[in-house]
């Protein structure tokens, strides 16, 4: 239980290391982030959507009959509380600073924390469960992270103050999740760890075909699609390779 403690722990740290470099890429090499940041999208896109299709969604259904009303409960609470933060974005002037940035910020830094909770969920499952989950989840730190400080920066914030605030929301708040989380998680029941995994499931098909696929239908990159078939295949692999 200690070595799943660890490997979950350094899982969440990578996620908030990869934001980091999210952040890092977009400040420093803004040109090469803008151009490229789609590709990482449909990657991570297609890791997420097949994962949960492939292996988490059938693993929750064996850990609890009710599995399919939590996969629904996730995805649709996910979709209500973006569209919470949409509407309430939207009804503030666009002058307002935190209409701008700091609201945006609130809801990836929420999102970032449900994440380390989807990393305890999954590695107490198991390792392998957990690794793929990740392979997923941490590609999509990437553009989360740049995403945050470039709504900071229009917001109207120092490049030093939205570094900072988008440091503390999209990457610290995963480990502090999986942190918060993981002492409670590894000691459920497996209906109940079923139903988690379960809702999990749920979320992170939103993140990928609600969240993630959209952006690469409107950019239209030349290369788009080979990378979110090279995430589908990668997943595919990976997962039949171990039967």
């Amino acid at each position: 239980m200690e070595n799943h403690f660890w490997i979950t722990f350094g899982a969440s740290l990578s996620a908030a290391f990869v934001t980091t470099a999210g952040i890092y890429v977009i400040r420093r090499f803004e040109t090469w982030g803008n151009k490229n940041t789609i590709y990482f999208i449909c990657f991570a896109a297609g890791v997420l959507i097949a994962v949960s299709f492939l292996h988490i969604i059938p693993k929750a259904f064996e850990m609890n009959v009710h599995a399919p009303f939590y996969l629904l409960a996730g995805y649709f609470g996910l979709h209500l509380f973006n569209r919470f933060v949409n509407a309430f974005v939207c009804d503030k002037d666009s002058s307002v600073q935190y209409a701008i940035g700091l609201v945006p910020m609130i809801g990836i830094g929420f999102h970032s924390f449900i994440d380390g909770f989807i990393y305890s969920i999954t590695f107490t499952v198991s390792i392998f469960t957990g690794l793929l989950t990740a392979t997923g989840m941490i590609l999509h730190e990437f553009p989360e992270g740049i995403i945050t400080y470039l709504l900071l920066l229009r917001a109207g914030f120092s490049e030093r103050r939205s570094l900072l605030l988008a440091f503390v929301a999209a990457a610290v708040t995963t480990p502090a999740g999986m942190l918060l989380s993981y002492p409670y998680i590894s000691r459920i029941n497996e209906p109940i760890l079923g139903a988690l995994l379960s809702l999990s499931a749920g979320s992170l098909v939103y993140v990928g075909a609600s969240h993630l696929l959209p952006k690469s239908e409107t950019e239209q990159k030349r290369f788009s699609l080979i990378a979110l078939a090279t995430g589908v295949l990668v997943a595919f692999v990976i997962i039949f390779s171990k039967h």
